[in-house]
């Protein structure tokens, strides 16, 4: 049989029977006849040739991006071409080495596109004459192999798939991605987001080196000493306040601290939806609308607590204090709104820019926060009561 009519007669078999037709043909000739098959139905036949004949770079996956879905991409050995029958299917399924890997039989045209992939339940029950076409599940939801594994990961999250087939732009099926390793991903990445928050990278484990760990860390504190210098300055264009009201200096770390721990539940909230997928389709004035209400309800409650504590520290009989007490509550409440808002634009602002939504958002997100709650509550003090 010449090496053309023999490639198309490999193309018209199941990879099983392709694979038994090569095993009683010369090396050079197998070699010969792989090199003239599509590739990635080379890799399907390749899996069932005898180890002699077989080409260990020939099942190797494409060279892929580690954020990518080709990166967590496995061989699929449950192939079957359109047009045969449950039997030809059952016998393929009977032939696989490892037949627990086999989550779906995939249906294929002889250019390997993804026609359509069939449940064991469906073949189970099926007559062994049936085709296979007749069974399948048709257009079946895939990933692209240059996908991201964010994109991917929400996918899985929406779908909760056991297997997910792989294909390229024009519907070819290259491998399947199990839906565990995605979910692993989205675990990793989420695990991640609280250290990337803070400029921790997120390849830093317990056991980096510290001089790897150092170079990691540092230049994201020497981002942060500079914010807060922008604060502190904010802060010294106050002098003469604080000076005059010193009870003030004891309150602005409390106005600091509640308006931060505001402004971090918001980032919170914004960087699992932006990780989950949950934010696709929600516009940013509906977040930033629940996020203002919130931070005005949480402001108004915990500043009228500040007032009263500011009162009281200063003295009932003080004719000041009322006004102190007033200047805190306004200030608390607009430092949690201002907190609120920063929580969510931060992350969407650094994802609309190209950069990771968790990377260092918590130290942009506290020298708004600061410059926002301090700066406000020293311009009502300055207002009312001076």
């Amino acid at each position: 049989m010449e090496s053309e009519e023999l490639i198309r007669e490999v193309r018209l078999r199941v990879p099983l029977d392709a694979a038994e037709m090569l095993a009683r043909e010369a090396p050079d000739r197998v070699r010969q006849v792989m090199a003239g098959l599509p590739p990635n139905l080379a890799k399907l036949i390749q899996v069932h040739l005898p180890e002699d004949l077989r080409d260990p770079a020939a099942n190797e996956l494409p060279a892929a991006a580690a954020d990518s879905v080709a990166a967590l991409m496995d061989s699929t050995p449950g192939v079957v071409p359109s047009g045969a029958t449950v039997a030809i299917a059952i016998e393929c399924l009977r032939c696989i080495e490892t037949p627990t890997d086999v989550t779906y039989l995939y249906v294929v045209d002889d250019q390997m596109h993804l026609l359509g992939l069939l449940v064991m339940r469906d073949l189970l029950l099926a007559r062994e004459d049936q085709s296979v076409d007749s069974l399948m599940l048709r257009e079946p939801f895939t990933l692209k192999a240059d996908t991201a594994l964010d994109e991917a990961g929400r996918a899985a999250v929406k779908r909760h798939y056991p297997v997910y087939p792989v294909v390229d732009d024009q519907g070819r099926l290259l491998g399947q991605v199990r839906g565990w390793r995605l979910f692993e991903h989205q675990v990793v990445e989420i695990a991640a987001q609280s250290g990337a928050m803070v400029g921790v990278g997120r390849e830093e484990r317990a056991d980096t080196a510290v001089l790897k760990a150092f170079r990691m860390r540092h230049p994201w504190l020497q981002l942060n000493l500079l914010t807060a210098f922008i604060a502190a300055f904010v802060v010294g264009q106050f002098q003469d306040t604080i000076t005059q009201i010193v009870v003030l200096a004891a309150f602005l770390p409390v106005l600091a601290g509640q308006s931060g721990n505001t402004g971090c539940q918001a980032l919170a909230i914004t960087l699992r939806g932006l990780t989950l997928g949950q934010l696709d389709g929600v516009p940013t004035r509906r977040l930033l609308g629940k996020e203002i209400l919130l931070g005005a309800m949480n402001g108004l409650v915990t500043g009228i607590v500040a007032a009263v504590a500011i009162i009281l520290s200063t003295g009932l009989g003080d004719p000041r204090a009322p006004m102190l007490g007033l200047a805190i509550c306004l200030a608390m409440v607009g430092a949690c709104v201002g907190a609120g808002i920063f929580g969510v634009m931060v992350p969407l602002i650094l994802k609309r820019v190209g950069a990771d939504p968790a990377t260092a958002s918590s130290i942009f997100l506290t020298t708004g926060t600061d410059i926002c709650g301090m700066g406000l509550l020293l311009v009502l003090a300055t207002l009312l009561v001076l």
